[in-house]
């Protein structure tokens, strides 16, 4: 379904930035998930905390930071980001992106904060992802299904704070794993509240693009 909003956008009027962020947990299982991570694990939890959820399950849907249900109900999906539309967003922005070996590069914009923002100061968050992945389950419960993915979230990465009436500029550098390809490796970036969470800007630079940057620098 994720791939669907990516590929769809069916709200009009609202531009839909997918990421998947895939947890740890169910490594238990006689299969490891190669994508998931603790930190993205540890992310899930605080979103378990803001919800005052009982646990964290999976397949899990956040919109907006803000906003949570069952990662497969499509309804609640166009629910949460039809309520989402219609608030005020941060202006984010990014450009420049080019891939060294086992470093990315990009430079990211996010305009100050006004009041309608509803706080002096924000997170900003930079996650180089793959486009398209797949995993090839062999135990478990899903064992034997090819599993497709989008938007994977090699890792999500805190490079600032954006604070109210100032802008918030920077040339940033995320490590990457040696096995990626620059032609399949989005970027997103999004502004998010510390205290409540919701997310209030966000950015995406697609994989055409970082296609594109990379080969004008020759890499």
């Amino acid at each position: 379904m994720l791939a669907k909003l990516d590929r769809l956008q069916p709200v009009a009027g609202a531009h839909v930035i997918v990421l998947e962020e895939h947890v740890d947990y169910w490594n238990h299982d006689g299969w490891m998930d190669k994508y998931s991570s603790s930190a993205l694990t540890a992310r899930q939890t605080e979103y378990v905390a803001r919800f005052k959820l009982n646990d964290d399950y999976t397949p899990q849907m956040v919109v907006d930071g803000v906003t949570q249900f069952n990662g497969s109900d499509a309804k609640a999906a166009v629910k949460a980001i039809e309520e989402a539309r219609g608030k005020p967003k941060v202006g984010v922005r990014l450009s420049a992106f080019s891939v060294d070996g086992k470093l990315a590069r990009v430079h990211v914009e996010a305009d100050g904060l006004t009041a309608a923002a509803g706080a002096r100061k924000a997170d900003v968050y930079v996650v180089v992802a793959l486009d398209k992945a797949e995993s090839q389950v062999l135990r478990g419960e899903n064992k034997g299904r090819d599993l497709k993915h989008v938007a994977v979230a090699l890792a999500v990465n805190k490079v600032g704070t954006v604070n109210q009436g100032e802008a918030f500029r920077r040339e940033v550098t995320v490590k990457l794993p040696s096995s990626v390809e620059a032609e399949n490796l989005r970027v997103i970036a999004f502004v998010q509240k510390g205290d409540s969470g919701e997310v209030i800007g966000s950015a995406l630079l697609p994989a055409a693009g970082a296609k594109a940057e990379s080969a004008q620098k020759g890499e």
